[in-house]
């Protein structure tokens, strides 16, 4: 047997292997979506019959939609100031000359190591002595630490192949930093900016531990309307939600994993 016939077996088996644990990790998600049609009053299988009456009571106007709003009103407060504290830190270990740049780094992507219980109580007696616990606003400042990690990495890894010496040019040809940066750095590296909204997004999107801890009864998002409902009364509604959050995350799955080619080709022709 050859080198080239072991090299294409090696692949076969690689990518059979990635199938499958594909399969393996995707399939206990999708076999919520069923339920999520039952007629029944109960999570139960064979179910009783088909209705989409639990859709129909997640989006009507009610405590669904109430947490649906809050989790929509912080993630996006959120993934707007993550995105600019990101990309702005990101381009400046870009610069290189950031002195104690390993430590600072260390420090800022910290939130992404740090078990979130942690975390949350760490945000829980900070923010009680700043009064900012049971508010917008304090679950808005607790997203944006926990989200501006994966915008700093992403707009980082984008930075990896950008000239910095564009800038420079720009700046001796009389153009101002913030100029320079929106009409040559930022339409390149635009993917890797968008990338890592879309996962800051998500992450506060997702977000419960934190919330437990400095959310307030009015602060009530989506995972812990969820949280509450699992723990009270367990009804298909939930799975139904469930649902509509498995669609959110795989369009956003898509949407990095198209951004990501797209970055490799802008930084390609750069």
């Amino acid at each position: 047997m050859n080198h080239f016939t072991l090299s294409r077996l090696s692949r076969i088996f690689l990518s059979a292997f990635g199938v499958c644990m594909c399969v393996f990790m995707i399939l206990p998600l999708l076999a919520v979506v069923p339920i999520s049609f039952s007629s029944g009053n109960f999570l139960s299988y064979p179910m009783p019959g088909f209705s989409v009456k639990w859709y129909e009571k997640i989006f009507s106007d009610g405590p669904w939609m109430k947490a649906l709003a809050t989790s929509l009103i912080v993630g996006v407060s959120a993934t707007a100031l993550a995105t600019v504290l990101g990309t702005l830190a990101a381009l400046a270990f870009a610069r290189k000359n950031l002195p104690c740049a390993s430590t600072t780094l260390a420090l800022l992507i910290s939130p992404m190591i740090i078990p979130p219980v942690i975390s949350g109580l760490g945000m829980y007696f900070l923010f009680g002595a700043l009064g900012l616990t049971g508010t917008v606003t304090g679950l808005v400042i607790a997203h944006t630490i926990l989200a501006t990690p994966f915008v700093l990495i992403s707009v980082a890894a984008s930075l990896q192949g950008f000239d910095m010496t564009l800038l420079r040019a720009a700046a001796m040809s009389g153009a101002a930093p913030s100029r320079a940066f929106a009409n040559i750095a930022l339409p390149i590296i635009a993917p890797g900016v968008i990338s890592g909204a879309l996962f800051a997004f998500m992450t506060s999107f997702d977000e419960i531990v934190v919330v437990l801890f400095i959310g307030g009864p009015s602060q009530r998002t989506l995972p812990r309307q969820m949280f509450d409902g699992l723990r009270d009364t367990i009804d298909p509604s939930i799975v139904a939600m469930s649902s509509f959050l498995l669609l959110i995350g795989l369009a956003g799955l898509l949407s990095t994993i198209w951004l990501s080619h797209r970055t490799h080709k802008v930084l390609a022709s750069a």
